[in-house]
């Protein structure tokens, strides 16, 4: 979208994202689902309901808009997730998300 405009603005916190299939095999707990917006070149919005899915990372920093997770890295640290938090995510980091409320970030991944 970027390369072709030049300059590209959305308002993220109204944006209309689209459903995303989570494999049933990263389910933990709950019936989590999650939808994004691509915005190219590794950068989008995205959005996970409450529950608890696995995962592993891509090189990755984000910035959380709204909802709460706790993020727990195996073998490693666990951080608390709010509205304004910065966090940064490791390549192959294997994590477990516990989402509290519905949370949406913007992202970067390379």
């Amino acid at each position: 979208m970027l390369a072709t405009a030049g300059a590209f603005a959305v308002p993220v916190h109204d944006v209309r994202l689209t459903p995303d299939e989570l494999d049933p095999a990263q389910i933990v707990a709950g019936d989590p689902v999650t939808s994004s917006l691509e915005l190219g070149g590794g950068r989008g919005i995205w959005e996970i309901t409450p529950g608890v899915v696995t995962d592993v990372e891509r090189d990755e920093i984000f910035v959380v808009l709204s909802g709460r997770a706790t993020v727990a890295v195996e073998g490693g640290t666990t951080v608390e997730l709010g509205p304004g938090d910065v966090c940064l995510l490791a390549e192959g980091a294997k994590t477990t998300w516990i989402v509290h409320e519905t949370l949406r970030k913007v992202y970067q991944t390379r």
